[in-house]
């Protein structure tokens, strides 16, 4: 079948199944005028989907973005026709690997889709690798918006970077101090423009 019709089949991007067809993931081949087919595996008994809507914000400050997203994703999913099962709200940083409901939908078989509103709500970093573990599985995680999120989310990120090397380097008692510090020299540079340190003559 076409690359398209799949897709829309299995209710995730033309972007993303064309990724899983150039990454080998998805059997199929390109016909002399460009089109890509795909093998039809639609025959093949397969579990009923199970869609979950995946919130997060980095800090407790930001909670209230939770039900917004919460809002934004429930109406993506009703214009797709999908039936949600679930919407899982948490509060952690997306450097953090240690986030209990986010793990728990990963370990959970039943969970064939996880939709999120951009990627950094899933995982900061290694997003490619988590899509193509849940690709595998016959699974997959639906980003809604592919642009970047905001940077006040970002800065909460690198916080808890900066104190986690803080508290290696300087123990527990002034990492916190010491975290306060870098991020309000990380803000002051962000205020000049260019984060250029101006030299006195």
């Amino acid at each position: 079948m076409k690359l398209s019709d799949y897709a829309r089949l299995k209710g995730i991007n033309k972007r993303t199944a064309y990724r899983w067809y150039v990454d080998g993931k998805l059997p199929g081949y390109k016909t002399p005028n460009g089109m890509i087919l795909v093998d039809d595996d639609s025959k093949v008994a397969s579990r009923p989907e199970k869609t979950v809507v995946y919130t997060r914000v980095s800090s407790s400050e930001n909670k209230s973005d939770l039900d917004s997203q919460a809002s934004r994703l429930t109406a993506y999913c009703a214009a797709k026709g999908w039936q949600i099962s679930q919407v899982v709200k948490e509060i952690g940083s997306g450097v953090n690997d240690s986030r209990p409901k986010f793990l728990a939908l990963l370990a959970d078989a039943e969970v064939t889709r996880i939709v999120v509103e951009h990627k950094d709500r899933a995982t900061r970093f290694g997003f490619r690798y988590l899509e193509t573990l849940l690709a595998l599985q016959k699974r997959s995680i639906e980003v809604v918006n592919l642009s970047e999120d905001e940077t006040t989310d970002l800065l909460a990120d690198l916080t808890s970077i900066i104190y986690s090397f803080c508290a290696r380097l300087y123990g527990q008692r002034r990492a916190k101090r010491k975290t306060e510090q870098i991020t309000a020299e990380l803000k002051a540079m962000q205020g000049t423009g260019d984060g250029e340190e101006t030299v006195g003559t």
